[in-house]
C-alpha cells in the first residue's frame, strides 16, 4: 500500500512552489556502514565542493531558499538548520560526514551532493499517513535527552511532518524523532527530498533517480516506486 503523503494548504501557502520527490522501498537490506557506503559519503563532499565553487554553503541560492522559508514560520536558520545545510556545513570540516548505518549514508550522500534535503522513515514504524502541517504546539514530539525519553512540543505555527502518533519530524526537516528513524533492523522506508524554488523539478527527479539506483545497488531485489508531489 502507497503511503499517504499530505502537504497543508497552510503550508503551501508559507512555501507556494515547494515540491517533494518521494521514494517508497520495500525489501531493503540495511545493516552498519560499509566501506562502499562511506566511500559514497567522502564522493558527496567532493561533489559538494565543486558545487559551491568557494561560495559557504548558506550562500547556495536553493539553501537561501530554504533560510527564508525558515524565518517566515518563525525559526532561526542560522541556529536550526536545514538537514541539507547541517550536513553540507559538517561534510567540508576535518572530521567529516557521520557514518550510521548503509541507508542513512545512501540519503545523505544524495542530499550532500545536491543540496537537498533528504529524510528516511521506518515505514513499519509510521501510524496512518504522514502530513507536513503547521503546529498548533499541542503536538507530542517524543525525542531523547540524556539517554531518556523526553515528550517535547513544537512551537505553534511551526512546519512539522507528523503522522497519526505525533510529529516524526520538526521545523520542516531540521530533527527527526527516534520513532521513525532509520535503524540497521529497517526493512520498508520512504525517503522524502523536498524542494524549493529555484531548485529545478529536473535537478529534483536526476537527485530522486540517483537514489533510487543506490537503493537498487545496496538492495538487490528491492520493490522501488518514485514519485514527484507538488
Amino acid at each position: 500500500m502507497t503511503l499517504t503523503l499530505t502537504v497543508s494548504d497552510e503550508v503551501r501557502a508559507l512555501a507556494p512552489g515547494f515540491t517533494h520527490v518521494a521514494i517508497e522501498a520495500h525489501g531493503l537490506v540495511n545493516g552498519p556502514s560499509t566501506d562502499a557506503s562511506s566511500a559514497l559519503l567522502d564522493d558527496a563532499a567532493r561533489r559538494l565542493a565543486v558545487r559551491l565553487g568557494g561560495r559557504a554553503t548558506h550562500e547556495d541560492p536553493h539553501m537561501v531558499a530554504w533560510r527564508d522559508t525558515y524565518t517566515a514560520f518563525g525559526s532561526k536558520p542560522s541556529r536550526t538548520r536545514n538537514s541539507a545545510e547541517a550536513l553540507a556545513k559538517r561534510a567540508l570540516t576535518d572530521a567529516g560526514l557521520p557514518r550510521i548505518n548503509v541507508l542513512v549514508d545512501l540519503y545523505n550522500a544524495i542530499s550532500v551532493a545536491h543540496l537537498v534535503p533528504v529524510g528516511g522513515e521506518d515505514l513499519d514504524r509510521i501510524q496512518g499517513g504522514m502530513r507536513l502541517v503547521r503546529a498548533t504546539g499541542a503536538e507530542d514530539f517524543v525525542t531523547v535527552a540524556g539517554g531518556e525519553e523526553v515528550v517535547e512540543h513544537p512551537d505553534a505555527g511551526e512546519v512539522v511532518w507528523c503522522d497519526d502518533a505525533g510529529v516524526t519530524c520538526r521545523r520542516w526537516n531540521w530533527r527527526q524523532g527516534p520513532r521513525t528513524r532509520l535503524t540497521e533492523q529497517t526493512t520498508s522506508a520512504v525517503f522524502l527530498l523536498e524542494c524549493l524554488p529555484p531548485m529545478a523539478d529536473t535537478e529534483a527527479e536526476a537527485a530522486g533517480a540517483e537514489l533510487v539506483e543506490l537503493l537498487e545497488k545496496f538492495s538487490p531485489g528491492a520493490r522501488i516506486t518514485a514519485r514527484r508531489e507538488g
